[in-house]
């Protein structure tokens, strides 16, 4: 029987991980987010059991071995659906399989998956012994602390409880409630106030059970402050908006050197991959969309900006045009106060 360390060891990287997010983290961004990072663990964005099942699975669940760690999120409430999903996508060679009971989409109501599963633990469990019976890769679920009127002592020890006894390996918990009636997905995100002392009190009750907690993490420092309480963080939207802090996940988080000296490093490894894209057909904006924010605070900054947003939506746009917008970035960095 594995021990909470075995959990965590099987769990590698858990101690930082970049949110899966929905239209953001394709394998292009995975691709650029490990140039920054060796040991962030990175996941896919939610794919549907129905896709993966009746879907083009190279297309939705190829990756290259190069991203790893990397995990799959699953979005389905089928036990056994979502088993043959988990089945699948440990076949393509994912790190661990994870269970999404916290979006609180339109789509994802509809289809009886996402945060809408909080009031349905036992169904969330018995999810969660499918999928641990059909694979051997680590099972973890996400969830929310509660959707609309529901007590969020109750809601999460409910959830909580029903996968520990399922066997999960690990649970990352977004520190807010959802509201599925009268908030969009997007004021989700940010109207919905945030409650870390509930996920460490969750931890204090579950000490063998590894618990993420994600919502509203800003940088490494906020996240060094997370980690004397939980066992991992998940950074979503400033790890998007803000890349360079990536640099920072390994020397400060796992005591190893970054992958590369700065963002413009990160760019010069990059190129390799961004070229073979460009090989097979894909264009350059796949990948520079999501480095827009690579440069935030340097002088140059905004004409980085503007010549990716501009020349590197052509569809002859290639390395060139990468290598021009990165050359109106100053190499060197002022205070905050003065950057462009």
């Amino acid at each position: 029987m594995s021990t909470p360390a075995d959990k965590l060891d099987a769990l590698s990287g858990w101690r930082f991980s970049v949110a899966p997010m929905m239209d953001w983290t394709d394998r292009q961004c995975r691709a650029f987010h490990r140039t920054l990072s060796r040991r962030a663990r990175l996941y896919t964005e939610m794919v549907t059991t129905g896709a993966v099942l009746h879907g083009d699975r190279e297309r939705l669940l190829g990756f290259d071995a190069g991203e790893h760690p990397v995990a799959v999120q699953l979005g389905g409430s089928n036990p056994g659906d979502l088993a043959a999903a988990a089945r699948i996508a440990a076949d393509f060679g994912y790190a661990e399989v994870n269970l999404n009971v916290g979006c609180p989409s339109d789509r994802v109501q509809e289809g009886r998956f996402g945060a809408c599963l909080m009031r349905e633990p036992d169904l969330v469990g018995a999810c969660v012994a499918a999928m641990k019976a059909a694979v051997s890769v680590p099972v973890t679920v996400k969830c929310r602390l509660g959707v609309d009127d529901q007590d969020i002592e109750e809601a999460l020890d409910a959830v909580a409880g029903a996968v520990v006894a399922a066997g999960v390996d690990g649970l990352i918990v977004h520190a807010r409630k959802a509201w599925l009636k009268g908030l969009s997905p997007r004021e989700n995100r940010d109207v919905p106030p945030l409650d870390y002392g509930r996920v460490a009190r969750l931890k204090r009750a579950h000490p063998d059970l590894p618990i993420a907690i994600n919502g509203g993490i800003a940088g490494i420092a906020d996240a060094k402050a997370r980690l004397a309480e939980v066992d991992g963080v998940m950074i979503g939207r400033a790890a998007y908006t803000e890349p360079s802090l990536l640099l920072d996940v390994d020397p400060e988080l796992f005591g190893e050197p970054a992958p590369v000296a700065d963002a413009f490093a990160a760019i010069a490894a990059l190129e390799p991959i961004i070229a073979d894209g460009l090989q097979r057909g894909l264009r350059l904006h796949a990948y520079t969309r999501h480095m827009l924010g690579l440069f935030n605070g340097r002088p140059g900054a905004r004409a980085y900006r503007r010549h990716l947003a501009t020349a590197g939506m052509a569809a002859e746009a290639g390395l060139v045009t990468l290598r021009e917008a990165a050359a109106k970035v100053s190499r060197e960095c002022p205070p905050a106060s003065e950057a462009a």
